[in-house]
C-alpha cells in the first residue's frame, strides 16, 4: 500500500525551490516597479507549485509505463518501483494540473483572459514532456521548454499579473531562473545517460554526450550570472548580491566539470535547486527595498 510518505517522496519536494524562485522574482520585480499585488503573488505561487508537482507526477507516470525508470538511479518513482498503480499517479498529476488550472483562472479572470491560452499551453507542456506518443523530452527538447515556461512564462507571467505591464527586469530575472532550471534538468539527464540511452530516450544529454553536457551546465550558470548584472543595471546595484548564489553552486560545477556521475550527481541537482532559490532570494531582496515608496 501507498503510504503519504511514498506520495510526498514522488511529488519530489527538493524541486519545489524551483517553483517558489520563478514567483518570488517576478514578484519582487513587480514590487519595484510599484506594482504588487501580494493576493496574486500567493495565486502564482499556487499555480507554480501545483504545476511542478504535477509535472513531477505525470514523468513518473509517463516514464515508468515506458519502463524507462526500470533501472533509474535517483530519487524515488512510485510506478517504477511497483509503490503505486500508474492510474493513481496519473490521476494524482491530473488533480495537481487541476488546483493550477483553478488559480491561474482566477488570475487571469482578474487580470487578462489570454492568459487561459498561456495556462493551457504550461499543462501541455508539462504532460507531454515525458507523456503521449511521442514526448519531447525524448527528443532533446526538455531543456528548451523548462527555459520557456520554468523562465520566462513563470517568472515574466508573475510581474504581468501584478503590474498588467511588461518589465524590462522581469525579463532579465527571467533569463536567470529559466538558465537555472534549465541546468537541473541538464544535471539530471546527465546522470541519466547510460538509462536512457538504453530505453531509447534521446534527451539533451545523450545527444550531446556527457563531456558537451557538463560544459552545457557550466555555460548555464554563467548565464545566470549575467542575468543578474543585467536585472542589477535596469533597477539597483545592490542587486549585485545576487551573485552570491555562485557560493552555493561553485562546488557543484566542480563536482560536473570533475567528470562524476551516477549518484555523485544527485548531490548537484540539490545544490543547483538550491542555488535557484538563493539567486531569487538575494536579488528579491533589493528590489523590495529600493521598491518606490
Amino acid at each position: 500500500m501507498t503510504s503519504p510518505a511514498h506520495w510526498l517522496a514522488g511529488a519530489r519536494p527538493r524541486t519545489l525551490p524551483a517553483a517558489v524562485a520563478p514567483v518570488l522574482a517576478g514578484t519582487a520585480v513587480a514590487a519595484y516597479e510599484d506594482g504588487a499585488v501580494w493576493w496574486k503573488a500567493l495565486l502564482a505561487l499556487v499555480v507554480s507549485l501545483a504545476l511542478q508537482v504535477g509535472v513531477n507526477y505525470a514523468n513518473d507516470y509517463s516514464d515508468g509505463i515506458r519502463g524507462t525508470d526500470d533501472e533509474r538511479v535517483g530519487p524515488l518513482r512510485l510506478v517504477g518501483s511497483g509503490l503505486a498503480s500508474p492510474r493513481s499517479v496519473k490521476l494524482a498529476a491530473f488533480a495537481a494540473f487541476g488546483v493550477a488550472g483553478v488559480a491561474g483562472l482566477v488570475l487571469a479572470a482578474t487580470t487578462a483572459w489570454w492568459l487561459v491560452a498561456v495556462g493551457v499551453l504550461a499543462i501541455l507542456a508539462a504532460w507531454f514532456y515525458t507523456g503521449g506518443s511521442s514526448p519531447y523530452g525524448y527528443h532533446g527538447l526538455g531543456e528548451v521548454m523548462v527555459f520557456v515556461f520554468f523562465g520566462l512564462v513563470a517568472v515574466l507571467g508573475t510581474t504581468y499579473v501584478q503590474t498588467e505591464a511588461f518589465a524590462w527586469p522581469a525579463l532579465y530575472a527571467a533569463v536567470g531562473i529559466g538558465a537555472l532550471a534549465c541546468a537541473i534538468l541538464v544535471v539530471n539527464n546527465l546522470r541519466d545517460i547510460p538509462t536512457d540511452t538504453e530505453a531509447g530516450k534521446r534527451t539533451l544529454a545523450v545527444r550531446l554526450g556527457a563531456e558537451r553536457t557538463r560544459g552545457l551546465y557550466a555555460l548555464l550558470v554563467l548565464a545566470a550570472a549575467a542575468a543578474v548584472v543585467a536585472v542589477a543595471a535596469a533597477t539597483t546595484w545592490w542587486a549585485l548580491v545576487g551573485l552570491g548564489f555562485l557560493a552555493v553552486l561553485a562546488p557543484a560545477v566542480r563536482t560536473v566539470l570533475s567528470g562524476a556521475t551516477g549518484l555523485a550527481l544527485v548531490p548537484v541537482l540539490q545544490k543547483t535547486g538550491l542555488a535557484e532559490l538563493v539567486w531569487s532570494v538575494l536579488v528579491a531582496v533589493p528590489l523590495l527595498v529600493a521598491a518606490r515608496p
